[in-house]
Formats: structure tokens, C-alpha cells, sequence
């Protein structure tokens, strides 16, 4: 690769170099793992930037740290392997959700002292209903983005979305009524502080 071409992939890869992690994290339970497959996901965009022509670097960059982990996490399931759940990773869950007026039957609450309920409900969802969780609720990705990195049709996103929702919401309340935390709350997405984030519309 040229000196112009990688200038241009650290142009236009680097910023979601924490989007990476996230969805990293999220998919593998573990730091080290997250860490091992962020770089490879990198060594991989920057092996194959010469036949990216895209607008939406993130959803390719996303799609290529998606597709490591299950290539990582068929090859361990192959040799009987399993992935732990790191909790300390996701103890920064409470910087992307908080709570907001509870006027809206589609949702389910959290508040700040719920945060760790959540947390480990969205944990207990299939991998194909958490990430997409996690790239449209905590990256904030636009329906057709998500599309892109897991590579389905955009109605299927949102169909597998609604039944991702419905599935943390009985997770939560389960969780609730088996807990001190009581009833009567919503997930809700808080507003993105990095106007790098407020970009993305649905």
C-alpha cells in the first residue's frame, strides 16, 4: 500500500477505532479478546482498503470486525473453547443509556441505579439479537448501517430489532421481579455526546 492510500485509511478508519472496540467488546466478553480482534479487524481493512469505494467507512470497518469474531468464534467452537464475560468492559454501559420520562409503552426503563440490571440482561440475548442492540442503541447507527455490517435487509433489522427489544424487556423484568430493583422501567437511549455520533440519522 502506498504512502497516499494509508494516509486515506487513517483518515478515514481511525475515528471509529472506539466504535471497533465497542462492538468488539460486546461480541467477545473479554478485553484481551476485544483488544486481539480489533487489531486484526485492522490488519484485515488495511489489507483489503484498496477495493473499498464506500461512504460509509464505519459500517465496512464494523462489518470486517463482525465477520473476524465469528471466523475467532467458529474456530474456538471447533476446539470446544468458551468466551467468559468480562464484567469490567462493560461497566461504561451507564454512558450510553439513562433515563427519560416514562411515557412510552414501547420501551422499558432504566435508571442509573439499574444499569448493572441491564447490562447483564442485554449479556443473557443471542449474539445476533445483542449486536444489533448494540451497533443501533449504543453506536447509534442509522437502520441502513446496521444492515451493512451484519449483512441482512434492512426490514429484517428492524423486525430482529423489535424481537431484540421485546427479549431484553422480559430479560429485565425477569430480573426485576427476582431482584430488589422493583418494576416500572424503560430502556431509553441517551443523546450522543461526540457530535461525531449526531451525524447518523435512521
Amino acid at each position: 500500500m502506498g504512502r497516499q492510500a494509508s494516509a486515506r485509511f487513517e483518515e478515514l478508519m481511525l475515528p471509529y477505532l472506539d466504535s471497533a472496540y465497542n462492538l468488539a467488546r460486546w461480541l467477545s466478553g473479554t478485553r484481551a479478546d476485544a483488544d486481539d480482534l480489533v487489531q486484526e479487524a485492522y490488519l484485515r481493512a488495511l489489507r483489503y482498503f484498496d477495493g473499498y469505494s464506500g461512504d460509509t467507512p464505519r459500517a465496512w470497518l464494523l462489518a470486517i470486525v463482525r465477520n473476524t469474531w465469528f471466523t475467532e468464534w467458529n474456530r474456538r467452537a471447533q476446539h470446544g473453547q468458551n468466551t467468559s464475560f468480562d464484567e469490567a468492559v462493560h461497566g461504561d454501559i451507564d454512558a450510553a443509556w439513562s433515563d427519560a420520562p416514562e411515557s412510552n409503552p414501547e420501551t422499558l426503563a432504566v435508571r442509573h441505579d439499574e444499569i448493572e440490571l441491564v447490562r447483564d440482561a442485554l449479556r443473557t440475548l443471542a449474539v445476533e439479537y445483542r449486536e444489533v442492540l448494540v451497533l443501533r442503541e449504543l453506536e447509534d447507527m442509522s437502520y441502513r448501517e446496521v444492515a451493512a455490517v451484519v449483512g441482512i435487509p434492512i426490514g429484517t433489522v428492524m423486525s430482529r430489532l423489535s424481537r431484540a427489544r421485546a427479549l431484553l424487556a422480559t430479560a429485565v423484568r425477569a430480573a426485576q421481579n427476582n431482584g430488589p430493583h422493583g418494576t416500572g422501567v424503560r430502556l431509553v437511549k441517551a443523546p450522543p455526546t461526540d457530535p461525531e455520533k449526531s451525524r447518523h440519522g435512521n
